[in-house]
């Protein structure tokens, strides 16, 4: 059964609240505000965003969260405006450290149904920044960053298009330590191939890179095999393959492969391996999460038999 997305509660390492107007920001150091609307409400994100931006505490915040910006169905066109507000107010956030766009629950609207836009301009306009992450891969783009200090870069997405890889693969990012990338499923437009991770798989890219997760992806088992005799994996030190459809045969790859083994951890939660697989993995030597086991679903339609495995966010 497919998982619904939720709100974030936290982020490295700091507290997440809604804002609301009534308090203001009444920890803008160690409390990161989100921002968002309510469906059919009477006030836009972008008069929200205004308003807080003449909190004279603002130039304290160093984390933000945007929430639903959309009262109505969402266009790309608001995602737009969202970025465009956001870049503009570059000078009074100029300690903003930590950037989330899109926090938004299914209740709101699917992860798949999500509109983005290109939020390179964001990375430009913030050049502090160490975290950056986006959820829904309707129209992304991040273009090819160019950032001294980012650390974290996450994109979660019910079905991520090539071509957001591409942007990932061809930045620039001498800091970034911890890289998530969720790859979803074709059935929303998730057209990643194990083919498009070329420039992960044979070059140094991203030097200091401690964690890297490729998460909540069809191809579990393409990316286990491949990813297993990797080079990459001998200089992270967390594998993430969790939420996909990893099964028994992507299992025995990593666990054939000597890099694997010596990760500090390996994490595989919510998956379709069997139980005697599990007890291989879990005696690896080395922190591996194997919990989660999910049961092959196994189908027989008039014109078709089969089994079916999902991923824990597709639509």
């Amino acid at each position: 059964m497919l998982e619904k997305q939720e709100n974030l509660t936290e982020l490295a390492g700091k507290t997440v609240i809604d804002w609301n107007p009534d308090q203001g920001l009444q920890d803008p150091t160690h409390t990161i505000y989100r921002i968002r609307v309510g469906f059919k409400g009477p006030e836009t994100w972008i008069d929200r965003f205004a308003t807080v931006l003449q909190d004279p505490a603002v130039s304290q915040l160093t984390g933000l969260v945007v929430g639903m910006w959309s009262t109505e169905m969402m266009q790309t066109e608001e995602a737009i405006e969202v970025v465009e507000a956001l870049a503009a107010a570059r000078e009074k956030l100029s300690r903003l450290k930590i950037l989330f766009i899109g926090d938004i629950i299914s209740e709101e609207n699917e992860i798949s149904w999500i509109e983005q836009t290109d939020v390179s301009p964001l990375f430009n306009a913030y050049p502090n920044l160490e975290y950056f992450g986006v959820r829904g891969s309707n129209n992304l783009r991040l273009g090819s960053i160019q950032h001294e200090h980012l650390r974290t870069l996450v994109v979660e997405a019910g079905g991520l298009p090539r071509e957001v890889v591409h942007d990932i693969q061809r930045s620039d990012l001498p800091a970034l330590e911890h890289l998530e990338i969720w790859l979803g499923t074709p059935d929303y437009r998730g057209d990643t191939t194990i083919e498009d991770f070329a420039p992960l798989l044979r070059k140094q890219l991203f030097p200091r890179l401690r964690y890297l997760g490729l998460r909540n992806s069809a191809i579990a088992d393409e990316i286990a095999s491949v990813f297993a005799y990797a080079p990459i994996v001998e200089r992270i030190e967390t594998l993430d393959l969790s939420l996909g459809t990893l099964t028994d045969t992507g299992a025995e790859a990593l666990i054939q492969s000597p890099a694997i083994r010596k990760l500090k951890k390996l994490d595989l939660h919510r998956h379709y391996c069997s139980e005697e697989m599990v007890r291989r993995l879990e005696n690896m030597g080395i922190e591996v999460d194997a919990s989660e086991r999910q049961e092959i679903e196994e189908y027989d339609e008039e014109y078709d038999r089969g089994t079916r495995r999902y991923v824990s966010l597709g639509e």
